[in-house]
């Protein structure tokens, strides 16, 4: 079986199919037993869907925004 941190090795080739039929059944076994794993496994597959959905234009004005977000967050902490 393999451990965790091989199985963190490998997440992403499994998340994209990169892996042999054996490695696969290797990774799937760990998860079967792992909940921790499982749970990495799902937050991998959440960051994947998420960047999928960002658009692949930068946002106009993203930068003015975010500095005056902070500016605003720094005044309400003073």
């Amino acid at each position: 079986m393999l451990t965790c941190k091989e199985q963190v090795a490998r997440s992403s080739d499994y998340l994209d199919g990169q892996l042999s039929f054996r490695e696969r059944l290797m990774v799937r076994h760990h998860l079967m037993f792992c909940p921790n794993c499982r749970r990495f496994i799902r937050q991998m597959r959440l960051m994947q869907a998420t960047l999928r959905a960002m658009p692949e234009e930068p946002v106009v004005g993203v930068d003015e925004l975010a500095e005056r977000l902070a500016s605003e967050q720094r005044k309400h902490r003073d």
